[in-house]
């Protein structure tokens, strides 16, 4: 079997160094925190492979590629605070507390909440505090943020929640459905927020981001 280093770095060369990620700290991060340690016991022997896990009945851990191509398009400084939305088990709390100088995470699944607190206490990330509450609200109490990360795919972001970045904040995500999905930037200039395609892409759906139906005659 292979030991998690190796495997980590295998990930990384194989999987996420091919698809144009670059930024050394990004590189750096995914070397450094032990996937494995964040996905369910029956995953371990798929911690490192190029597939989404499973982590619960209503979240699935993203691809590492996809995964950072979204951290490199946000750009994250070290003296960034950055928000997480569908935070799952932890993971990539635990790779932007690498990136941060504070990240507030957070999930609706309590079961989740608490591993990931767990997971993240373990490891000595004290940068990070994950909470739970409603992903679509987001956490303005803590706000305003440089960074929000969405992980997952979204039909549509509420105002509300561009509204908790700074000035020339970004928050970055998934749009699409599971037909077809891009990367997106959207940056905050003063009330200002514009919109950048960066890469077509997939990602778990995330329902909470879903647009409202509509019926037509």
């Amino acid at each position: 079997m292979v030991g998690t280093s190796k495997a980590r770095r295998q990930m990384v060369d194989t999987q996420i160094r091919t698809t144009d990620v670059t930024a050394y700290n990004v590189l750096d991060a995914f070397l450094t925190v032990p996937r494995e340690l964040f996905v369910p016991s029956s995953s371990k022997a798929f911690a490192y492979s190029d597939a989404d896990i499973r982590i619960s009945d209503e979240r699935i851990m993203m691809q590492p590629s996809p995964l950072a191509k979204l951290l490199q398009l946000a750009d994250i400084a070290t003296d960034d605070l950055v928000l997480v939305i569908a935070a799952s088990s932890g993971y990539s709390a635990a790779l932007v507390s690498h990136l941060a100088n504070t990240v507030v995470a957070v999930e609706n699944d309590e079961d989740l909440v608490q591993r990931a607190q767990d997971t993240i206490s373990d490891l000595g990330y004290d940068n990070v505090a994950v909470i739970s509450g409603d992903l679509a609200e987001g956490v303005s109490s803590e706000g305003p943020y440089d960074v929000i990360l969405i992980e997952g795919t979204v039909g549509q972001v509420p105002q509300h929640l561009l509204e908790q970045l700074k000035d020339g904040g970004r928050l970055v995500t998934v749009d699409g459905n599971d037909r077809r999905a891009e990367a997106v930037k959207i940056l905050r200039t003063g009330d200002h927020f514009s919109r950048i395609a960066a890469f077509d892409t997939n990602a778990p759906i995330l329902k909470e981001f879903s647009k409202p139906e509509t019926f037509t005659l």
